[in-house]
């Protein structure tokens, strides 16, 4: 009786298609059939050394995205013709990942040179470091072209900043082909990591000339925040959890710390406070497989961004600098 549904079933996964737009799942299959535990056990070793490296990879892929699209032009160096999106402000003295890429970029390139184009080195990478922190598997189509230039102007204006109100942050994202659902699932990525205290401290001490805290941070909270990022410059570059309950762990309790009025940053509480975003932060708060769902599908979304294809572009030799 079960036969003809298991079937179909069946018939459904074998003849899924394996494109998405112009990228392909089985792109490297080929040409380079390591590649993915190449990256895998690139990722799992940094890791292993450094608890902040898997967010600070996703950091970096959201950032090479958001801003000229996804083409590993943050990986570049500065040369003669350009300047580094290293040097833009969202990314100076706190984009990290770098020599990781680079690492794994060379074990790729001694079984497959000039196959691997850095850019899909990095969307790996991030998908990996999710998977390693507890996060949802998703699969990676294939095939980007690594960019010719860097364009710092654009990062500097297209990279959402944490001093914007959430419409600015919408627009950016719309830009880019996102939504607003996008949005909130993408900023579920600061379920990890950690973030300077000049981010938010505006928010601790005299508040909008108020006196006190932030009104939207819970006050007990706020108390902890100040403690750890004291008014004065020298606590500036402190690094504080964005999610101080599970740290390391990719997990929903970012979106329980915003239900709970403990957002570090102002832009992320700001989602808890707008109709439009304040109901998917509570249903991400109440189911983590919805919002793991819907991140991975973000995420898809997000790689796939102003990509480089076909014989545009190039694969770098190195990704830090133009061949």
């Amino acid at each position: 009786m079960h036969f003809p549904t298991i079937s179909f079933v069946f018939c459904l996964f074998v003849f899924q298609p394996f494109v998405y737009g112009q990228l392909d799942y089985k792109f490297y299959d080929t040409t380079c059939p390591n590649l993915t535990k190449i990256v895998r056990f690139g990722v799992w070793s940094a890791m292993a050394n450094d608890t902040r490296m898997a967010a600070s990879l996703l950091r970096l892929h959201f950032h090479d995205c958001i801003s000229n699209g996804c083409d590993a032009s943050v990986l570049l160096d500065e040369t003669s013709s350009f300047r580094s999106e290293k040097d833009a402000l969202p990314n100076l003295n706190s984009a990290r990942g770098f020599e990781l890429i680079e690492s794994i970029k060379a074990n790729v390139e001694k079984v497959c040179p000039k196959t691997v184009s850095c850019v899909d080195i990095l969307t790996l990478a991030v998908r990996d470091a999710v998977l390693l922190t507890g996060g949802r598997y998703w699969n990676v189509a294939l095939g980007r072209r690594d960019g010719l230039t860097a364009n710092i102007t654009a990062a500097n204006t297209m990279t959402p900043s944490p001093f914007e109100s959430l419409d600015a942050i919408i627009a950016k994202f719309t830009a880019k082909g996102l939504d607003i659902k996008d949005v909130v699932a993408l900023s579920g990525a600061h379920t990890i990591g950690f973030v300077q205290c000049f981010a938010f401290k505006f928010r601790l001490f005299n508040f909008s000339g108020s006196g006190s805290f932030d009104p939207a941070l819970d006050a007990s909270f706020a108390s902890s925040l100040q403690t750890q990022c004291p008014n004065q410059d020298a606590s500036d570059t402190t690094l504080v959890p964005l999610d101080a309950v599970t740290t390391t762990k990719f997990d929903n309790m970012f979106f329980r710390n915003l239900v709970n009025n403990s957002g570090v940053l102002g832009s992320d509480q700001a989602l808890m406070s707008d109709n439009r975003t304040s109901a998917m932060v509570i249903n991400y708060s109440k189911y983590p497989f919805w919002f793991a769902k819907d991140f991975s599908d973000s995420m898809v979304k997000l790689s796939n961004v102003g990509v480089i294809t076909g014989q545009n572009g190039q694969v770098r030799d190195k990704c830090n600098l133009v061949n």
